[in-house]
């Protein structure tokens, strides 16, 4: 065991029940070696709330254990070891620009329900839970999309036009119902007219590890492994989605390997240390080969050395903190999704 890992284990078998530590499935294997859950972001963050510690930390991107301390409870602090660590997707949706959005499209009495994906800042959430808005994650897009499609007179997904896109059409809603949004001068340059037209606004953010998988590396990856099956995540673009085998969340590609036969080839299109962990777990078995080599610069921030460096001075370690406005609202849209997803 290496000083970092030695340090990590100490500091564990020292903090006891009093420290929880949850990691990403895109993290690392030197820092997954150390955790106490692994999963998806909100399925972590909704685990906080039953963990019995004080002291929550979160191996992932910042918006990861922002959602965390939205859902903690009174007394429980939530911990990042490397708050640089940030999201380019969600980084294009500031919240002063989304208020500034939804201001112009609501000026004339138009009903705009806002939801976003789980990839957004607290403060995003927050904007969203104030319109009587929610937020989706990956899994639930299509079940939010349709529920938000109810409450108004349109939705503006944010901030990933790739997931809107795949996510519509799974609905059945047609591409001329749909406007992607200029949000460029602060919101200055949006065509209300076009907009006025549309049921589905979408912000021009994206995923930039999914959205550079295309389908030309689809059709690389079937003429070089014949007969493979191919499964990509839903923040790639519409037509990498249409000439996949399959499309879903990270928990969904899991499934899929481990579902898959003996002895099959798997062509994963998402971030690379998951596929090559799977890859790992399979080895004699199936064959896991990623669509594209692309790994998350900011998801490789968060290394063994700045976990053990944290957790030598948790008590005295600021926590991530989120207003209490800010935790209000954002609380209330993941709530209202929680609901919307337990009645359908």
């Amino acid at each position: 065991m290496n000083d970092a890992a030695s340090r990590i284990e100490a500091c564990r078998a020292a903090l006891g029940s009093r420290l929880a530590i949850l990691g990403h499935h895109y993290q690392s294997d030197a820092v997954l070696a150390h955790v106490d859950f692994t999963g998806d972001s909100l399925e972590l963050s909704r685990r906080v709330p039953g963990l019995a510690a004080g002291h929550i930390v979160f191996c992932g991107v910042f918006f990861m254990a922002e959602s965390a301390a939205v859902l903690a409870r009174p007394g429980q602090k939530v911990h990042i070891p490397e708050p640089g660590a940030g999201c380019t997707m969600s980084n294009m949706a500031p919240a002063p620009l989304l208020e500034a959005v939804l201001a112009a499209l609501t000026a004339r009495g138009r009903k705009i329900t806002p939801l976003t994906y789980v990839n957004s800042s607290a403060q995003v959430k927050a904007v969203c839970g104030r319109f009587g808005g929610s937020v989706c994650t990956s899994a639930n897009a299509k079940t939010m999309l349709a529920w938000a499609m109810n409450q108004g007179d349109g939705v503006l997904f944010l901030p990933d036009r790739n997931l809107a896109a795949n996510t519509a059409a799974a609905l059945g809603i047609a591409p001329h119902k749909r406007h992607v949004l200029d949000i460029r001068a602060g919101g200055g340059s949006l065509d209300l007219e076009a907009a006025a037209r549309a049921d589905l606004l979408v912000w021009p953010g994206c995923c930039s590890i999914h959205h550079q998988m295309n389908a030309r590396h689809v059709a690389q990856a079937r003429a070089a492994h014949p007969g493979s099956l191919l499964a990509v995540h839903p923040e790639c673009p519409p037509e990498t989605v249409a000439a996949a085998d399959a499309a879903g969340s990270t928990s969904f590609l899991i499934r899929y390997c481990a579902e898959a036969p003996q002895g099959s080839t798997l062509v994963i299109g998402t971030e690379q240390a998951l596929v090559d962990r799977l890859a790992r777990e399979y080895s004699g078995r199936k064959t896991v080969l990623p669509l594209r080599p692309v790994r998350c610069a900011n998801m490789a921030k968060t290394e063994p050395q700045a976990l053990a460096a944290l957790l030598e001075r948790l008590d005295q370690a600021p926590p991530v903190r989120v207003d209490g406005r800010t935790t209000h609202d954002a609380d209330l849209a993941l709530r209202r999704m929680l609901e919307a997803c337990a009645a359908s």
